[in-house]
């Protein structure tokens, strides 16, 4: 069974990206990167792109995997069918390990001040340190990797730093930038990396992925739970394995059921929601509740994204007043009872108007 760990981009109940050898969906980024190795023209930089809890860092450890291996891993692509390596190979067992010298991680990590928790972003000085490193040579005379796990935790001048090391790489070096929303990032860095998007699993391959994680977890699991929490995932399997939890996943059934309903409202079952999400031990189901609708909310604005503006007009204002008083709930501490069904009127308003247009 594999210990757990509370760092911030790993599920409590999930193998961390590092610790993900399988590789579900995606073939054709596999294909693409082994390709574009065996080439010998490969470019330093790669923007992985696509939505969050989908593997785009389990790819990223895949691939350095594959390039950090001993040998040449321009030869190993030639003839390739995919990044797979052994789970005894020095390199994975190092990679996994955390204790490869020429392979360099930027995320959010320890607090700098000695107080529990982590950073709420990935600081300059954290890109500074692995610039450094860059400047030498690779300690084991190979390629250097250097993942960014994700974009969106890099303020400003961490991105700035990070342009730097891009434009003006070593030999040798591989960048493997995860972006959740690749379009917000700094246009500089975006043209300094070829874009591999990645696309939402279908049900199938996040209910296979997701029995993937929790049998390399080693715990028991109900194996039904699963398939409906696949169901409801939007192909994330990070969602999926949130919502596996028997508790969990009854609350995003019911959050379901009466967005389903919507416009009717069932007052009852409403007020028992709101419920649910109140108090200091609803945090955590509150914020399963935001995005769920929010998901709810992204599906039907991509379902009837051909409709005309003033069908989707009601959804997206509901979309951005929802954002909004979530936070606010969130900065100020305030009940979130009546927020629950504030929201759920103001959808079944949207909803209404939006069908009626």
């Amino acid at each position: 069974m594999l210990q757990t760990s509370d760092e911030p981009d790993r599920l409590p109940s999930a193998p961390h990206p590092r610790e993900t050898l399988a590789l579900i969906g995606h073939e054709a980024q596999e294909q693409a990167f082994l390709a574009a190795l065996a080439s010998g023209r490969m470019h330093h930089g790669w923007l992985l792109g696509g939505p969050e809890g989908i593997g785009k860092a389990s790819f990223a450890y895949r691939a350095a995997r594959f390039v950090l291996a001993s040998g040449d891993p321009t030869r190993r692509a030639v003839g390739a069918t995919s990044l797979a390596m052994p789970e005894g190979d020095p390199a994975t067992r190092r990679v996994m390990a955390q204790s490869h010298p020429d392979l360099h991680l930027l995320k959010r990590g320890p607090r700098p001040d000695g107080k529990p928790g982590y950073t709420s972003n990935i600081p300059v000085d954290f890109v500074r340190r692995v610039l450094d490193r860059f400047g030498s040579s690779a300690a084991e005379g190979g390629w250097r990797v250097c993942i960014v796990d994700s974009a969106e935790d890099m303020e400003r001048p961490s991105a700035n730093a990070l342009l730097k090391l891009l434009e003006e790489p070593p030999p040798r070096a591989l960048f493997l930038i995860v972006a959740h929303a690749p379009g917000r990032m700094l246009p500089t860095i975006r043209s300094r990396c070829r874009l591999m998007t990645f696309g939402a699993l279908d049900e199938a391959q996040v209910a296979q992925a997701g029995m993937v994680a929790l049998e390399r977890m080693g715990g028991p699991f109900d194996a039904s739970a699963l398939t409906r929490a696949a169901r409801l995932a939007d192909g994330s399997v990070r969602r999926a394995l949130t919502y596996v939890d028997p508790e969990t996943l009854a609350l995003v059934e019911a959050v379901r059921a009466r967005l389903d309903a919507l416009p009717g409202i069932d007052l009852n079952a409403l007020m028992a929601l709101a419920e649910d999400v109140a108090g200091k031990a609803g945090e955590s189901d509150f914020s399963i509740m935001i995005e769920t609708v929010q998901s709810w909310l992204s599906d039907h604005l991509h379902a009837h994204a051909a409709a005309q503006p003033a069908r989707l007009a009601p959804l997206a204002e509901v979309w951005d007043k929802l954002g909004r008083a979530a936070r606010d709930v969130e900065t100020y501490n305030l009940d979130r009872r009546p927020l629950v069904m504030t929201m759920f009127h103001d959808l079944s308003d949207a909803v209404a108007r939006s069908r009626a247009a």
